[in-house]
């Protein structure tokens, strides 16, 4: 009941607030402004950070934790964290890849807070842990499932979160290769093909992500990022390490992205709230 509640007030708050869908929650060719539901649950789609368990992307900062004030000592508790904007579950904003973009600053209150729908490939990724989801891929996913709406996060669930934790043996199923031991690298993702899409229909509008339970959009057989380099302009953004994708309804459902907005930021470690019908 208390977190009925908790979403319920969410709702009416951002309605009170002025928040104004327009765009982001029109059908692609319909109307373009759509009323903000009401919502049953409120979920959790972040990791939590841990030092001893969190994976860091081959070479970003290390990522530490220390305890500077006591109850005890001080009359108060307190962390000092040293991190990179990039760690654990995080948004990357358009400045992340492409100069003169917006950068968390410059970004609107309302592009943290996009319709979603989840597109389930861990059928696929447990085949093949390099999986690319194809333009094809996502027609498919519309022909059973419904257009998507303009302006959304584009949520890809391929279970490779299942395998989150310290960094462990090549020979060991881990989350840097998706659970296929002996693999040094392997990560699911989007084709180039398939963002060009989801942008050129609309889809990712002005505004909008690309969201995933690994690294980043990016499969792992492109090293040049061209998925990320797609998605980040205008007001976009890509969404990383995100969890409990489960727990999200294939459409219908809503996120809220939540984090520091530092000055000139590239992106920042989030708590990302889904919000459930």
């Amino acid at each position: 009941m208390r977190m009925k509640l908790v979403a319920l007030l969410a709702a009416v708050a951002l309605v009170a607030g002025g928040y104004v869908v327009g765009q982001a929650g029109a059908r692609r060719g319909g109307d373009d402004s759509t009323t903000l539901p009401g919502f049953s649950e409120v979920v959790s789609l972040s990791h939590v950070n841990a030092p001893a368990r969190t994976p860091l992307f081959p070479g970003d900062p290390a990522f530490t934790l220390t305890t500077v004030a006591t109850v005890e000592v001080d009359g108060f508790y307190m962390q000092y964290v040293r991190e990179g904007e990039h760690t654990g579950t995080h948004y990357s904003a358009p400045c992340h890849f492409r100069d003169g973009k917006p950068c968390a600053e410059d970004l609107d209150a309302a592009d943290y807070v996009l319709p979603a729908v989840v597109v389930d490939v861990r059928d696929a990724v447990a085949a093949d842990a390099n999986h690319v989801v194809t333009k094809t891929d996502l027609q498919d996913w519309e022909t059973e499932h419904g257009e998507m709406p303009s302006g959304a996060a584009v949520l890809l669930w391929t279970g490779c979160d299942a395998f989150w934790g310290p960094t462990l043996a090549k020979d060991e199923p881990t989350f840097y290769n998706c659970g296929q031991p002996g693999a040094k690298y392997s990560q699911p993702g989007f084709s180039k093909g398939a963002v060009r899409w989801l942008i050129e229909t609309g889809v990712l509008a002005k505004r909008g992500a690309l969201g995933t339970d690994t690294f980043g959009p990016d499969p792992s057989a492109d090293a040049n990022y061209w998925e990320s380099y797609l998605t980040l302009n205008r007001h976009r953004f890509t969404l990383e390490n995100l969890t409990n994708l489960g727990a999200m309804p294939t459409t219908g459902g809503w996120i809220v992205i939540g984090g520091p907005m530092n000055r000139k930021g590239s992106g920042a470690a989030s708590t990302v709230f889904g919000l459930v019908p």
